[in-house]
């Protein structure tokens, strides 16, 4: 039932990374016990994400696979109860701005006084520290700062914000959940629990590493939008069909630039040069006259099973109708909502179909009965 099966996870309410990265562990078979607050939902169990009417909790993906209670942190009581449940937890994670756990009373000092195995895992846009350590950001913001919106453009024309994967997903979620599992490692060597702070800011910069390292290189030189591999060359472009829909070509490598065009019907000295970038302009231009002369599907049928490196542009609704994600089963129904499966695979600890989303506060009774609290409860 995935391989973090025994691992107990307490996650304080919160919205984007921080339950996208519960979502991934409990993905791989942890117990995952999201803590809501009492009377009134959150956002995304009230609400859509623009505010406007209601929603269903039992839709939203990010809150898949786990169980929900309903705590008033803010009172004795509730804080008194969380402080339980920590007693018996593997990780805590919290994604709330620096220091509002501690005026809680349920900071890591508190925490790990009452379990000093305890993962506690911070999850915050700029981080612990710094100069904007308390002020609030988006991904677009934590992106910015990080070096990486910048490069989403093409050459002469503003930045434009991918969907908030960057930033908020990879750079959080992804990294908080990569943080937890390495310090349950160590917890597991030590018995050592210890503090975690993941930001997105930092995360956002990780993920150009591999960028940086070829722009320290000499092999990234030009501005953004002009290098080998963000719409520079064209070899590395999306260009549209005739119907208005778009084709993704990577040919990097010359022997997959060769099948390309050799699929495409064009004589090999046709188009400019695409070692010289002074012509890359060009050779996108023709290319994209050429792409144009049929649909994006005939141009499918062109490419099938080469090593052309081109795919078709697919939407929300065709992603999980392509036959590779078919046979991968790739995509999932749970409760009725098509999803993205749990990733990554494994061969002898295999991670079991998600459950619904809960509703908010649905499973307290059933935790502090199974988690041992009721009955310490009822016998002081």
């Amino acid at each position: 039932m995935g391989p973090l099966q025994g691992i107990r996870v307490l996650e304080l309410a919160g919205l984007g990374p921080a339950p996208f990265g519960c979502m991934l562990l409990a993905d791989l078979g942890a117990e995952v016990v999201r803590v809501e607050r009492t009377g009134g939902g959150s956002r995304v169990s009230a609400t859509d994400d623009a505010g406007r009417g209601e929603s269903d909790p039992r839709r939203y993906i990010p809150h898949r696979g786990r169980r929900s209670i309903a705590l008033d942190l803010k009172s004795p009581e509730g804080r008194d109860m969380l402080l339980r449940l920590v007693e018996r937890a593997d990780v805590l994670v919290e994604g709330y701005r620096p220091g509002v756990a501690e005026r809680l009373g349920l900071g890591p000092d508190e925490c790990l006084a009452r379990n000093p195995r305890l993962v506690y895992a911070r999850m915050t846009g700029w981080g612990q520290n710094g100069p904007l350590a308390r002020s609030a950001g988006h991904d677009i913001n934590y992106i910015a700062l990080a070096g990486v919106l910048d490069n989403f453009r093409r050459t002469g024309e503003r930045p434009l914000p991918p969907l908030n994967v960057v930033g908020d997903m990879g750079g959080g979620g992804m990294l908080l959940a990569f943080g937890i599992a390495a310090a349950l490692v160590h917890v597991g060597s030590t018995g050592q629990g210890q503090v975690i702070d993941a930001a997105m800011v930092d995360g956002a910069a990780l993920q150009l590493s591999t960028i940086l390292g070829m722009r320290a290189q000499g092999r990234w030189p030009g501005e953004p939008g002009s290098n080998s591999s963000d719409t520079g060359a064209p070899y590395y472009e999306v260009y549209e069909c005739a119907d208005g829909r778009f084709l993704a070509v990577g040919a990097i490598e010359k022997p997959f630039w060769a099948e390309f065009v050799e699929r495409l019907g064009l004589p090999a000295d046709e188009l400019p040069d695409r070692d010289d970038p002074a012509q890359w302009p060009e050779g996108k231009l023709r290319l994209a006259e050429v792409l144009r002369t049929r649909s994006r599907d005939d141009w499918v049928s062109v490419f099938d099973r080469s090593d052309a490196c081109v795919s078709p542009v697919l939407s929300f609704d065709e992603a999980p109708l392509h036959p590779h994600a078919v046979a991968r089963s790739a995509f999932i129904d749970v409760g009725g909502t098509i999803q993205p499966a749990p990733a990554p695979r494994f061969s002898e600890t295999p991670a079991a179909l998600p459950t619904a989303p809960p509703q908010r506060g649905a499973d307290t009774e059933a935790v502090l009965r199974e988690w041992g609290i009721a009955a310490e409860l009822s016998h002081p």
